[in-house]
Formats: structure tokens, C-alpha cells, sequence
């Protein structure tokens, strides 16, 4: 066996992990809400500072990972996570909610996010690229969500600092097998990528600051159009998935009479479908146009939240109908935005340039997040968040089909003329 499939399982259990921390807010809104007297608009700002934090930790990520190689990076990040998970049962006044959940936890959930699944996946696999990809992108996305049951059962039933213990031990107990097995390049073994025919053009090591080649990924990205179209409509996504339905699908199932255990398990079954749909736009990736595949994906999304607010008053039917048609799209728009930017920035640029454009997912997150908390507490329900965020994606949906087709081809490298060995 490859080692590259060592190296893709060892990312697919760190990102698994990573995800625990994020799908708590749905789960603690209403016991946080309960304990404290904190209004939903107030927790919804702790929820934000994690999703924002969550994306622009990306880019500079992915520099630190150039910088320092893959398992330091990770690491870190997971202890950062169980601290931050484990602190949190301490915490009596919001600004600990927002430092702890927000700041800690964002920091180090951000870290080992989808940059870090596009970067194994673009680094260790020729052939197969999109699939694993859509593998990891489901570790991170459908972890979160399928866990949430437990989650949802221990802070119904034992209280919701436990679900927070629970999050920060599973942290702790893949550092081992990070530490031990990941690594960073193929060559580092002497191996090439898997399904590979060269050796790779490795790039040398940047040097100085990590902040400052952040950076500089970023000025790559904005000078070109299709930056923007990509951000945009993954600011879009951030806002349609993470901000909206991980965050406000549980209260809002709970305001139309559901127990939380309940609308915790629709989210779980929304990550169920997820691994399908993720691992089939994996495999469709490596096969089509991203560009009319991202076009599907975002239409039939505004579609479905589009007809959320109607499904709450059908009670089981509708909302299984929905969770079974949204659940197959909830990352599924990851793999082809990859490709596409593998593509127009090459994989030299790439993780810098996509982790720019993963902090767009997760500012429209944090802003869904926070707005539509808002608009529950001032309407009373969340219809127009929905309707609104339905409305966005299939604006989104004619902004993927303005990325160009395709990118000019940079002039192959001189090939080196091997000198004769005599012995």
C-alpha cells in the first residue's frame, strides 16, 4: 500500500476530531441560553468570532505548513482545540465564551480545516485527487455532524459541559498518531505522489515570516477575476451551510417542537448523506467541468432552503425530504473549487491562494451566523434568514459559470540532461 493512504487516513482522523468543537454550538445554544440567561443574538457573537477566526487562521496555515512541515502544524492545532474545549466548563461570563469558544477554539479548528485536507490531497495523490478530497472535506464537514447526537444526548441528559469534555479528549488522542505517522512530502520518504510517472518540481522551502507569505498569497489571488468569483461564491457556501443550517437548524427545529436530541439527529443524518454526496462530487471532479458541477450544486441548495420554512409545519415527512436532498450538497461544492483553483493558480500557490478563499467561506458563516440569530430575536423565527440564504446561493450559482474554462499553461521546466556515471 501507498504510504499516501497512510497519510490521507492519519488527516482523515485529525479532521474528524477538529470537528467535534465545531457542531457544539447548535447543541449548546439553547443550554447555554438556559444556564446563563444569555440571549441567542449575544451567543451567536461567540459563534461568529469561531467562524471568522476559523477561516482567516486558513491562509496562514497553509504558510506555517510551507514554513514548519504538516505535523507540528497539526499538533499544535489539536492542542490548542482540547484546550480551549476543556477550559470551556470553566467559564461563568460571556467574554470567556468568546475567548474561549470563539478565539481559542477557532484558532486552532481553523488550522487543521479544509486547507489542510486540499493540501495533503494536492501534495500525496496524482491519481484520485478529487476523491480523497472529497473523503477528507467529509471528515471535517460530516464529522461534526454525525457526532452531534451523542453530543446532543450528553448535554440533554448529563449537561452540556460534558459534551465539551468529550470534544477536548478526543482532541488529545490523535496527537499520538499524528506524531507518529504523518509527514509532509512524498519525497520526504523518498516516494513520488500516488499515481504519479515524475518525480515532483519541488519548490524550495520558503523562508521568513509565515505571516508575510500569507500575504502574498493573498496579492496573487486578487489580481486575478477568477479570485473573487471563486471567494464570493464560497462566501456564499460558508453562509449556506456552517453559519445557517450547523449552527441554527437545532434551535430552530426546537422553536417548532422537536427535542434536541431529535434535531440533533437531523443534522446527523444530513452528515450521513453528506459523505455520499462529498465522495460522489469527489469523484465527478476528477471526471467534469468544476465550473457547471459548482452550478448544480448551488442551485439545488438555494432551492432547498428556499423550501425549509415551509417543511417545519409537515412535521417528519418534510423535514426528512429536505435533510435527504440538502444532506447530499452540504460540502459537496469543496472538490471542484479545489480543482479550480489548483488550476488558475497552480500547486505551487494553491494552498496559500485557497486558504484566502476558505476565510471567504467562514466570514459569510460567521455573518449568516450572527444575522440570522439576530433576525430570531427580533421577528421571532428564522424564515427570512432562510429565504434569504436560499436567494443568495443561486446568486452564486451564475457566479461559478464566469470563471474562464480554462488557464494558459505555463511553459514546461527544462528537463535536466543526466550526466553519464563512470565507475
Amino acid at each position: 500500500m501507498h504510504y499516501a493512504w497512510i497519510v490521507a487516513g492519519v488527516t482523515f482522523l485529525a479532521l474528524l476530531a477538529s470537528a467535534g468543537f465545531r457542531s457544539t454550538p447548535g447543541v449548546l445554544i439553547v443550554p447555554l441560553e438556559r444556564e446563563f440567561g444569555w440571549s441567542r443574538a449575544l451567543i451567536s457573537v461567540a459563534v461568529s468570532i469561531n467562524l471568522v477566526l476559523f477561516g482567516l487562521t486558513g491562509p496562514f496555515a497553509a504558510a506555517l505548513m510551507e514554513r514548519f512541515g504538516l505535523r507540528r502544524v497539526v499538533v499544535g492545532a489539536l492542542a490548542l482545540i482540547a484546550a480551549g474545549s476543556l477550559l470551556t466548563v470553566f467559564m461563568t461570563s460571556p467574554w470567556q465564551l468568546f475567548l474561549l469558544w470563539g478565539v481559542v477554539v477557532g484558532l486552532g479548528a481553523g488550522t487543521i480545516a479544509s486547507v489542510l485536507a486540499a493540501t495533503v490531497a494536492s501534495r500525496w495523490f496524482v491519481q484520485r485527487r478529487g476523491l480523497v478530497l472529497g473523503a477528507l472535506t467529509a471528515a471535517g464537514a460530516t464529522g461534526q455532524l454525525i457526532i452531534l447526537p451523542g453530543l446532543g444526548w450528553l448535554a440533554q441528559y448529563e449537561g452540556w459541559r460534558w459534551s465539551a469534555i468529550t470534544v477536548g479528549v478526543a482532541a488529545i488522542s490523535v496527537v499520538p498518531l499524528v506524531a507518529l505517522l504523518l509527514r509532509n512530502r512524498p519525497a520526504d520518504m523518498g516516494l513520488r505522489a500516488y499515481g504519479a510517472t515524475a518525480p515532483d518540481e519541488l519548490a524550495p522551502v520558503p523562508g521568513g515570516s509565515p505571516i508575510l507569505n500569507a500575504f502574498r498569497g493573498l496579492r496573487v489571488g486578487i489580481r486575478s477575476r477568477d479570485f473573487w468569483l471563486l471567494a464570493g461564491s464560497f462566501f456564499i457556501c460558508g453562509a449556506s451551510t456552517n453559519g445557517l443550517i450547523g449552527t441554527h437548524l437545532i434551535p430552530a427545529s426546537m422553536d417548532h417542537g422537536l427535542a434536541e436530541v431529535t434535531a440533533a439527529s437531523l443534522l446527523a443524518v444530513i452528515g450521513i448523506f453528506d459523505v455520499i454526496g462529498t465522495l460522489a462530487s469527489g469523484y465527478l471532479t476528477d471526471r467534469f467541468d468544476s465550473r457547471w458541477l459548482l452550478f448544480i450544486y448551488y442551485g439545488l441548495r438555494g432551492l432547498s432552503l428556499l423550501f425549509l420554512p415551509y417543511v417545519f409545519g409537515s412535521r417528519y415527512f418534510g423535514l426528512v425530504l429536505f435533510v435527504v436532498f440538502y444532506g447530499l450538497d452540504w460540502v459537496a461544492t469543496v472538490p471542484p473549487t479545489v480543482q479550480l483553483a489548483r488550476r488558475v493558480f497552480g500547486p505551487r500557490d494553491m494552498p496559500v491562494v485557497y486558504g484566502w478563499i476558505f476565510a471567504a467561506h467562514q466570514l459569510g458563516a460567521a455573518s449568516i451566523a450572527f444575522a440570522a440569530g439576530a433576525v430570531r430575536t427580533v421577528f421571532g423565527d428564522y424564515q427570512l434568514a432562510f429565504m434569504f440564504s436560499g436567494l443568495l446561493c443561486l446568486l452564486a450559482a451564475g457566479l461559478v459559470l464566469r470563471i474562464a474554462r480554462s488557464t494558459p499553461e505555463a511553459p514546461p521546466l527544462p528537463v535536466p540532461v543526466e550526466q553519464p556515471v563512470y565507475s
